[in-house]
């Protein structure tokens, strides 16, 4: 039980109790306690007290006078000028080593109680756990918070803070599995209005998907966008120059937002939409139950625009909707065009004079072979970069596919590596007499071989089971292989 004062109410009703009813059994120290709300300890010590200021159990409640409870009293808790006991006054001689150690002394890091407690007891200071620690904590600065101050909130449709949150499983009706749910939260915050986004994964694909679900639900772009470290956006946290994906930076140029990720561990740089993870959490997935993530998304709109949009924030006293309608949404970036989301990839051009992006083959010029270049792949074209400049397009072909331009292959392969008619048809048509003569050469050695088969191929003679001329044709493949090989 907590440490509280005793008035002096609760000190005569323990003495009352205590003396019980004339005529029946006394009352026991733990019924006491249970009477008075009051710890059993602490009734102990008043009885103690007052039997030794003179009371008896057979006395009547009169006994009970003004004098006799101050005297209890004062036996039990004495007079403290400065409202602390002779333990406060004994740790006030090692004030100045408590701190160091609650600080850290040199090359020793901070100090718990519990050892502070064992060093001082070494030094013939022992005190209680709890007047040691009430002492560090009001004089040492132990456990002490860092102050904040209040940020303001800014120009109207200038920022919005994004962040994941963990809401929990749905079942996916395409594999039956459950899945983890992620919401990708979206808070203005000027007007504190939010929009959620709902998600199996935390890809780069997820998060612009989110993004473009945003803009088109809040009707424009905000011009400063503050994420999280998320590892999609930020590929090297840092609190003075972050390092952002290629992905992110090539959308970011796309949409006309400017970037200011948070620091890494630091929530207070993003208040706004730390909050809102746990309202989403607490008031919108708790206790629902969905049929697929389609129509989870689709009543989380109609939550953040009719229940999170239309209550009264603590904060700012206002219905975020209606703030955001009159002041934020004619101050917001237009919607751009939907995003193709590309592909950014490091690849090797290989000695084929071909490099593969997505399971795809792409001729590149014979002057890169071996080199590692930067491509760039959407949906309809494949460009490719050497330190910034531009070295080859490809339209985009499917897994499996192959685009060749015959520019970037040396001229005597041309004809090998392309389809169709031309150099490599002349080839074929000078090996066919060559062909013709092979098998004519090989007809006539195998007509010799019907004359000395058993000699030639070890075949010991014919053969009762397959007949004589079977057993000599197997002899006749048998050299024919051998003279081949």
């Amino acid at each position: 039980m907590a440490f509280r004062e005793v008035n002096v109410n609760e000190v005569k009703e323990v003495l009352r109790i205590w003396l019980g009813v004339p005529g029946s059994r006394p009352p026991g120290l733990r019924t006491i306690a249970a009477h008075c709300g009051v710890d059993r300890k602490t009734a102990r010590r008043y009885i103690e007290a007052a039997q030794a200021a003179g009371l008896q159990r057979g006395d009547c409640v009169d006994a009970l006078d003004d004098g006799l409870i101050g005297a209890v009293i004062e036996a039990v808790r004495p007079a403290r000028p400065s409202g602390h006991g002779a333990a406060w006054d004994q740790l006030l001689g090692f004030e100045d080593q408590i701190r160091a150690w609650v600080a850290g002394d040199g090359p020793h890091p901070p100090l718990t109680i519990t050892k502070i407690e064992t060093l001082l007891a070494r030094q013939g200071c022992v005190v209680p756990y709890r007047t040691l620690h009430r002492f560090a904590t009001e004089r040492c600065g132990f456990g002490r918070k860092d102050t904040t101050v209040r940020v303001v909130d800014g120009d109207p449709g200038s920022e919005c803070q994004i962040d994941f949150g963990y809401l929990g499983y749905l079942t996916d009706p395409d594999t039956g599995r459950r899945r983890k749910v992620h919401a990708l939260i979206f808070t203005a915050v000027y007007s504190r209005h939010m929009f959620v986004w709902l998600t199996y994964s935390q890809t780069l694909a997820a998060v612009i998907a989110g993004c473009e679900a945003a803009w088109t639900f809040f009707g424009g772009v905000f011009k400063v966008l503050i994420p999280d470290n998320l590892r999609p956006v930020v590929t090297d946290a840092d609190a003075v120059n972050p390092r952002l994906s290629q992905g992110w930076l090539d959308y970011a140029q796309h949409t006309g937002f400017v970037t200011d990720p948070a620091r890494i561990r630091s929530p207070k740089d993003k208040p706004r939409v730390e909050r809102a993870v746990q309202y989403v959490r607490g008031n919108y997935w708790a206790g629902e139950d969905f049929a697929d993530l389609a129509e989870a998304q689709h009543r989380a709109e109609a939550w953040c625009r009719d229940t999170a949009g239309m209550r009264t924030h603590g904060t700012t006293a206002a219905r975020p909707l209606e703030v955001f309608d009159e002041d934020e949404a004619p101050m917001l970036l237009p919607v751009p065009p939907v995003y193709d989301v590309p592909i950014f990839k490091q690849v090797k051009v290989h000695r084929d004079f071909h490099a593969e992006v997505a399971r795809a083959l792409y001729s590149i010029p014979g002057q890169w072979i071996g080199s590692v270049l930067e491509a760039r792949a959407d949906s309809a074209l494949v460009k490719f970069y050497a330190r910034g400049n531009l070295v080859k397009v490809h339209p985009r072909q499917p897994a499996g596919g192959r685009s060749t331009d015959p520019e970037d292959l040396p001229t005597e392969k041309i004809g090998y590596a392309m389809e169709g008619p031309g150099p490599a048809d002349r080839h074929l048509r000078r090996a066919r007499p060559r062909r013709r003569h092979l098998r004519r050469k090989t007809a006539r050695r195998s007509a010799a071989l019907d004359l000395r088969c058993g000699r030639s191929t070890g075949c010991s003679g014919w053969s009762a089971a397959t007949g004589p001329a079977q057993s000599k044709r197997r002899a006749a493949r048998r050299w024919i292989w051998t003279w081949c090989r």
